[in-house]
C-alpha cells in the first residue's frame, strides 16, 4: 500500500526515503488521540535554529517565546538594504545607502537542492530564483603568482584541463600506464582525454574556441577569432588557476544553486509570520538560564528591565560561543563543549553601482570571481539583471583577511577593497561606485562568529552534552550538523531536537 500511495505522490518514494532521514512534524493529533497537552518552551535565539524550532512545535500547539537579543529576527541570516544600520562591537555604526531593490545578503546568500531550507522555501511560499555559483565568464586573478592581469574562467579552465589531459595522454603513450591498464582501457583513456582536454588526434593541447574569442563569431564574413596567444603548460600551473576548479565539485556548491527572490531575509521573515510576532520578544538579551526539576526559568534583559520567564522546556538555540558567556547551571560537561565550539571570522562588502558595467562592458551575468588577494571572492549579483544599478560582492573573505578589515573603519574597507578590485575591473569599479556597507560577523553583537569549527565534528565525545538534553534544556544549532555554516543545518538540527522534545512530551 505504501509503495502504491509513493506511486500517486501521495507518501515518500522509496528513493526519496534513501536520501535523507525521514522527519514527522508535531501536530495537534498527538496530542488529542493521547489526552496529553501541549508543553510550553521557551526558545532563546531567534536565528534559523530556533525560528524553526518555535514554528516546528507550533504546529502541535506548543505555547512558544522565542527570545532574540537583537532587534530582528534572523541570527546570521542578514539581508541588508537601504537604511539598515548596525553597530559593531569596535563602535562602527554604519546605515546601508542601497537604492530600493538592491541588497546585500551578509550572511547565508545561496542554498543548494539537496538542502531542506529549499523544502522550507516552498512550504512557507518563499519563491526562489538561481543563484550563479559558477560562471565562465567570471575571472581567476592570482597577483601572488605573478598574473598581471584577470583571465576568464573559461579560458584558465580550458589551458589547465588540456594541459593535464595533453600530459595523462603522453604518459599513457609511454607505457606508463601499462601496469595499471589494459591496451583497450588505455584507448578508452585516450579517447575520453581528447575530448575533455580538446587535444584532438595528436594528442596534443594547442587552445581552441573554449578559451573564448578576442573577436566573437557574428554574421557571415565574420567567422570571429580565437583567443590567443596559448601560454605554456609551465605558465598555466605556475599561476595556480587550477585550485579553483574543484570547487564547483562540491556537493554543497555545484550547480544548480538558488537564492530567495528579493533576499535571504525573506525566510526568516516568513517563519516570524507563521509563529506569530507576539511569540517573539525582540531586544531581549538573555543573561541566565536556570534548570529546575519541574521547568526552566530563563532570565532576560529588555529594554533596560530584567525579566524572567518559567517554561516547561528550554531549548538554546543562541550561538555556542554566546552560550558560554551566559550564567546557567548546565554543568561543567556542557559549559567545556560550549567553548570547544572555536568561532570563524568572515566578512563582506556590498558595493553599489550606479550602472551594472560587469555587464556591459565584461559580460558577466552573475557568477563569482576568485582571486588570491586579501578580497579573496568577488560576487556579480544574479538578481536585476539589465537594471539600473546593481550590488557587488566586493570581498567575502575568511581568517586573518576578515579580520584585518574588520579592524578598518568602514570608509578604509570601502577604499582598500576597491583599490584591488580595480586591479580585475579597470576602473569603472572606482568611478562607478555609489555607496558600500561592510560586515563582519567576530564584530557583530550577540553572535560573535560567522560559524563555528567543532574539532571531530557534532558526533565527537566532548559534544555529547550539547546533542542531548541536560535536565529540560535542549540544544540546536547549525553547529551541531554536518552542515555548519549552512541554514540546511540549522533546519536539522532543530528538527532533531524537536522530534527529542516532543517524544519525551507524549511519554
Amino acid at each position: 500500500m505504501l509503495a502504491t500511495m509513493g506511486a500517486l505522490g501521495l507518501a515518500p518514494t522509496a528513493e526519496a526515503a534513501s536520501r535523507e532521514p525521514v522527519y514527522r512534524a508535531p501536530r495537534p493529533g498527538d496530542f488529542t488521540l493521547t489526552g496529553r497537552g501541549a508543553a510550553r518552551v521557551v526558545i532563546v535565539g531567534g536565528g534559523i535554529a530556533g525560528l524553526a524550532t518555535a514554528y516546528e512545535l507550533g504546529k502541535a500547539g506548543y505555547d512558544c517565546t522565542v527570545l532574540e537579543a537583537r532587534d530582528r529576527t534572523g541570527g546570521r541570516n542578514f539581508t541588508v538594504r537601504g537604511g539598515d544600520s548596525n553597530l559593531d562591537l569596535y563602535g562602527n555604526r554604519q546605515t546601508a545607502r542601497f537604492a530600493d531593490g538592491q541588497y546585500l545578503n551578509a550572511g547565508p546568500a545561496r542554498i543548494a537542492q539537496w538542502m531542506v531550507t529549499l523544502d522550507y522555501c516552498r512550504e512557507l511560499g518563499v519563491p526562489v530564483e538561481v543563484f550563479t555559483n559558477t560562471n565562465s565568464s567570471a575571472y581567476i586573478y592570482n597577483e601572488k603568482a605573478g598574473m598581471t592581469a584577470p583571465v576568464r574562467y573559461r579560458t584558465a579552465k580550458a589551458d589547465v584541463y588540456g594541459y593535464v589531459s595533453e600530459l595523462l595522454a603522453k604518459a599513457t603513450g609511454k607505457g606508463a600506464l601499462d601496469a595499471e591498464l589494459t591496451a583497450d582501457d588505455q584507448e578508452r583513456l585516450l579517447e575520453f582525454l581528447r575530448g575533455f582536454g580538446d587535444i584532438g588526434s595528436k594528442l596534443a593541447y594547442t587552445g581552441s574556441e573554449r578559451r573564448g574569442y578576442s573577436v566573437d563569431p557574428a554574421a557571415a564574413g565574420t567567422p570571429g577569432v580565437e583567443l590567443g596567444p596559448v601560454p605554456s603548460a609551465s605558465e598555466v600551473f605556475a599561476s595556480g588557476v587550477g585550485r579553483y576548479f574543484s570547487f564547483e565539485f562540491g556537493y554543497d556548491q555545484a550547480m544548480l544553486m538558488f537564492q530567495p527572490v528579493g533576499g535571504m531575509d525573506r525566510i526568516p521573515a516568513a517563519l516570524t509570520r507563521e509563529i506569530g510576532g507576539h511569540r517573539i520578544k525582540t531586544g531581549a538579551a538573555v543573561e541566565k538560564i536556570t534548570d529546575k526539576a519541574h521547568g526552566v526559568t530563563v532570565t532576560y534583559r529588555q529594554n533596560g528591565r530584567v525579566r524572567t520567564i518559567d517554561a516547561d522546556y528550554c531549548v538554546a538555540a543562541l550561538p555556542p560561543n554566546i552560550l558560554a558567556k551566559t550564567a546557567h547551571n548546565l554543568g561543567p560537561a556542557v559549559q567545556t563543549a560550549l567553548e570547544a565550539c572555536r568561532p570563524s571570522s568572515a566578512g563582506k562588502i556590498g558595493l553599489e553601482y550606479r550602472s551594472r558595467w560587469w555587464e556591459s562592458d565584461h559580460r558577466i551575468y552573475g557568477g563569482i570571481t576568485e582571486t588570491d588577494l586579501d578580497l579573496a571572492h568577488v560576487w556579480y549579483p544574479s538578481y536585476g539583471h539589465h537594471g539600473r544599478r546593481g550590488v557587488i560582492v566586493g570581498y567575502y573573505n575568511t581568517g586573518a583577511s576578515a579580520d584585518a578589515y574588520a579592524q578598518l573603519s568602514p570608509r578604509e574597507r570601502e577604499a582598500r577593497a576597491v583599490a584591488q578590485g580595480v586591479k580585475i575591473h579597470g576602473e569603472k569599479y572606482r568611478t562607478e561606485l555609489v555607496s558600500s556597507f561592510s560586515h563582519h560577523w567576530r564584530q557583530t553583537p550577540y553572535l560573535e562568529a560567522a560559524w563555528h569549527s567543532l574539532s571531530g565534528g557534532p558526533d565527537a565525545p566532548v559534544f555529547d552534552p550539547l546533542n542531548k538534553p541536560t535536565g529540560r534544556v535542549y540544544f540546536a544549532g547549525d553547529h551541531l550538523s554536518y552542515a555548519d555554516a549552512w541554514q540546511h543545518g540549522a533546519f536539522t538540527s532543530a528538527r532533531k531536537t524537536v522530534t527529542a522534545l516532543h517524544e519525551r512530551v507524549l511519554a
